[in-house]
């Protein structure tokens, strides 16, 4: 049952959070109904998630093997067989499947958005991968498509700025996640990935930099522009934007300094900072929305 745990990744599942944004940024936490629609599809697109998992440690399993760290992996190590993972790979699809008629006539859209993550992320594990920056873009681009499938889900439209947010946190991220491959490199001269050696400490530096200026700009257009003020009834969001700036500068000590960027979701689960960072704006948001 650990094996099949590991392989699943449900600590990886934190990222399918993105699922639930549409009914947090949108005012509706309140409304029942959207609220168990987004929580439906956010444990549908866990399910999915954990397929593309599977599937992906079938596919690296060569490299996992030669890795200093996934080759505890359960396929890597033997604990589970390649069949194995075919037959929980297909389990994991048809479960997040089945919760598509909890959508009503919005089934196939929630549908679609899945069964397009899905097919998008066969081909990243087969061969977009290897390609340097298209690597990052489609992982960036998996997590707007997390967030149009809670709109899909729930009806609530997204705005332009939430979308573009979305794209450009989750393209920062990846650079920093690539930084430590490099760093990796660096010092044993063995790339860890086959496009590593297309990526160097100059070019993801100035890429995080950018990233990180090109989002907080965003974030502050996002927070004060009319269709936004309108939407949630609240002047005061952009008082958030304090939060999004410590949690940015903190992700880019961690990747620079610290050099440990290689699991965002580790570090969210294990940096204090980032953590209180998180629910401060969280907190402060919800007041701006539901209370003020």
């Amino acid at each position: 049952m650990k094996e099949i745990l590991l392989l699943i990744r449900p600590k990886q599942w934190l990222k399918n959070v993105f699922v639930l944004l549409p009914v947090f940024f949108g005012g509706a936490l309140t409304d029942g109904n959207a609220l168990l629609r987004a929580l439906a599809a956010f444990v549908a697109y866990s399910f999915v998630a954990s397929s593309v998992y599977c599937f992906n440690d079938i596919m690296d399993l060569k490299a996992d093997r030669l890795h200093s760290t996934k080759c505890r992996r359960p396929i890597a190590s033997g604990a589970v067989s390649v069949g194995q993972a075919f037959l929980l790979m297909a389990a994991m699809l048809l479960s997040g499947m089945m919760f598509l008629p909890v959508f009503g006539e919005s089934w196939y859209k929630v549908g679609m958005v899945l069964a397009g993550y899905y097919v998008l992320n066969l081909f990243y594990c087969v061969r977009l991968k290897h390609y340097a920056v298209v690597d990052v873009c489609v992982v960036a681009f998996g997590f707007v498509l997390r967030l149009i499938a809670g709109s899909q889900a729930t009806g609530i439209p997204l705005s332009k700025w939430i979308v573009l947010m979305t794209f450009l946190l989750t393209l920062f991220l990846s650079f920093a996640k690539r930084r430590d491959d490099v760093v990796r490199m660096e010092q044993t001269g063995i790339a860890p990935r086959k496009n590593t050696n297309r990526y160097n400490l100059t070019f993801i530096n100035q890429a995080i930099t950018i990233l990180a200026s090109v989002t907080i700009v965003c974030y502050i257009i996002y927070t004060v522009s009319p269709e936004v003020v309108a939407r949630t009834g609240s002047q005061y969001i952009y008082l958030t934007t304090v939060f999004v700036l410590l949690g940015l500068l903190r992700y880019i000590q961690i990747t620079v300094v610290d050099k440990r960027s290689e699991d965002p979701t580790k570090i969210m689960f294990t940096d204090r900072f980032l953590q209180i960072v998180v629910l401060a704006w969280a907190a402060m948001f919800f007041i701006a929305i539901y209370i003020l």
